[in-house]
């Protein structure tokens, strides 16, 4: 760390969220460079960054199309000149002049949905502006929603969208959310090509039925990361990968060292009784997400470095309430409390960056130059600005 950076630091309240441009962009690099080994285009998913300095340095190694997961952010980065925009959740007839309002103005917003309800919902309303594309959502691992390819539903769904004059069927879409509970890399793999085949034979079961499906799109990180094919597929999703998370370094996806994005805090109190320690960083500003208590190497609410960056091996934040976080060590032995004076900082590596990022407005960057800088987030879900 730069002596710039170390000052600024110095004097940033906290809990602050901080964001490390060098292994950010060491991380968009990596999964460029995999998309395009493979010989299809990668579309990152921004619900992660929810920031247009992080989709500029995406867009620098070669994105030209942007998954989001709330209207907010379409219309943040539509603003900030963004187009070819996938909106994933499930569309409904009330949001739907919020997409063609985008529209209209020159972006390119998608929408999907997975019932032949929504599908005839969305074709009853007139609309105002140019054809909406829209994707199907495939079940690929009954993680969440979507439609089999198996099923009349599907067929459906399709028909009624290919027969709405303003609806454009662009193609089908999957999220191979299972791919998280996986405990090996050959998991992963194997969920990697169900994903793919289910998706591929939806579409194909489409065609088979004369419907035009021009796109198949995929993706999570870990799949994104570890498929053994892409036959079929036209383009890859993927999001975390882009700050990383202790989550996804248990995966075998990352490293620790991988992780961009940390929370920096302060400690506050010291409790030797209980053998742990108080920070500032509580269930708010790290959040409650403890997917990782799934895992063999469970991380609490989260591993601990230092100022600098560098991990403390065998500390964790074993528990929260609202503003307090609760460190102590992993394996009982006493905690060395001169090593941690009131006052002092440390840095939250998360258990998930996307749940613990959303407690901010911005990122106070470490800049690859060794400087700082600040870079808005977009949150909430009202119109934008």
């Amino acid at each position: 760390m730069s002596p710039e950076q170390r000052a600024r630091l110095a004097a940033l309240d906290t809990p602050a969220l901080l964001l490390d441009e060098t292994r950010l962009v060491e991380n968009l690099t990596r999964m460029a460079k995999r998309a395009a080994a493979d010989g299809i285009p990668l579309r990152p998913h921004l619900k992660t960054a929810k920031s247009i300095d992080v989709a500029r340095l995406a867009a620098d190694l070669g994105a030209d199309r942007w998954t989001v997961s709330t209207l907010r952010e379409a219309e943040y980065f539509a603003a900030h000149g963004l187009s070819d925009m996938l909106y994933t959740l499930s569309i409904v007839p009330a949001k739907l002049e919020r997409v063609m309002a985008l529209n209209r103005a020159g972006a390119d917003v998608a929408v999907c949905l997975d019932t032949p309800e929504g599908a005839a919902a969305i074709a009853a309303v007139a609309l105002d502006g140019p054809p909406l594309r829209v994707f199907l959502e495939i079940d690929v691992d009954s993680h969440r929603t979507g439609l089999r390819p198996g099923e009349t539903r599907l067929i459906e769904t399709a028909e009624r969208i290919a027969a709405a004059p303003r609806l454009s069927l662009a193609g089908v879409m999957a999220h191979g959310g299972e791919s998280y509970g996986s405990r090996s890399r050959a998991e992963i793999e194997a969920m990697a090509e169900q994903e793919r085949s289910i998706a591929v034979a939806a579409a194909e079961a489409l065609r088979a039925e004369a419907i035009a499906c021009p796109l198949v799109s995929i993706g999570s990180t870990p799949t994104a990361c570890f498929s053994r094919s892409r036959e079929g597929v036209s383009e890859l999703r993927a999001g975390v990968y882009m700050f990383q998370d202790v989550f996804q370094a248990n995966l075998g996806v990352c490293t620790l060292d991988d992780i961009a994005a940390s929370v920096l805090t302060t400690v506050v109190s010291a409790a030797p009784h209980l053998n742990r320690l108080i920070i500032d960083a509580g269930g708010l500003a790290l959040s409650k997400d403890r997917s990782c208590a799934s895992q063999d190497n469970d991380c609490g609410y989260g591993f601990l470095s230092d100022e600098d960056g560098r991990w403390i091996e065998n500390l964790h934040v074993a528990g929260v309430s609202q503003e307090h976080g609760y460190v102590t060590t992993r394996d009982g032995a006493p905690l060395p409390f001169a090593d941690f004076p009131i006052g002092s900082r440390l840095r939250v590596l998360p258990n998930h960056a996307c749940m613990t990022a959303a407690a901010y407005d911005r990122y106070m960057v470490l800049t690859a130059n060794g400087g700082t800088d600040d870079w808005q987030r977009i949150n909430g879900w009202e119109p934008y600005p």
